[in-house]
């Protein structure tokens, strides 16, 4: 044995590999966060001709979908923080693509709003990423993509009920 090899024995804990098969209790973190370069990689690719990061549009869905919303609500949507939100905000002001508006009833609290130029480019992002999407999943069998997706969204919303585990 090595230094660099230390001895093993039947009773030793399984080591992080991050290798496919390995059983370490890290494994499905490791996994995912593979997962998730390799999917941000792609998505990426699709938002730079557009003049955007992944943050960018991140922020952009949260604020097509829900309409004007608070920076702290936003740090909670996004997964960010304080800091990276105003930055991000800051980005899509200065591009046009969104803007910050007082919210009535507390003036030290602005709201932001995705403008007509930030539907434009999240409406041009989506359709930039479809082919980039397809190429992602290309080595999954057939239904193997969907089946994914609804792994992966039971996954992250665990508290959601899902149609086909019986739960109401």
């Amino acid at each position: 044995m090595t230094a660099a090899t230390p001895h093993r024995t039947a009773s030793s804990p399984s080591r992080v590999t991050d290798r496919p098969g390995d059983t370490s209790p890290f494994a499905l973190g490791l996994l995912l966060r593979r997962a998730h370069w390799r999917a941000a990689s792609v998505m990426e690719e699709a938002l730079r001709p557009l003049g955007i990061e992944l943050r960018h549009f991140a922020v952009l869905i949260v604020l097509a979908d829900r309409g004007p919303t608070v920076q702290r609500d936003l740090v909670a949507a996004t997964g960010s923080d304080k800091a990276g939100i105003m930055r991000v905000v800051d980005d899509l002001e200065r591009k046009g693509l969104a803007v910050r508006k007082s919210v009535p009833g507390d003036r030290r609290v602005r709201a932001v709003e995705i403008t007509p130029q930030g539907v434009e480019l999240s409406d041009a992002a989506h359709v930039a990423a479809e082919p980039l999407a397809e190429r992602l999943v290309a080595g999954l069998g057939a239904g193997e993509a969907a089946q994914l997706a609804d792994l992966l969204t039971r996954f992250t919303h665990p508290s959601d009920a899902h149609p086909s585990d019986g739960q109401a």
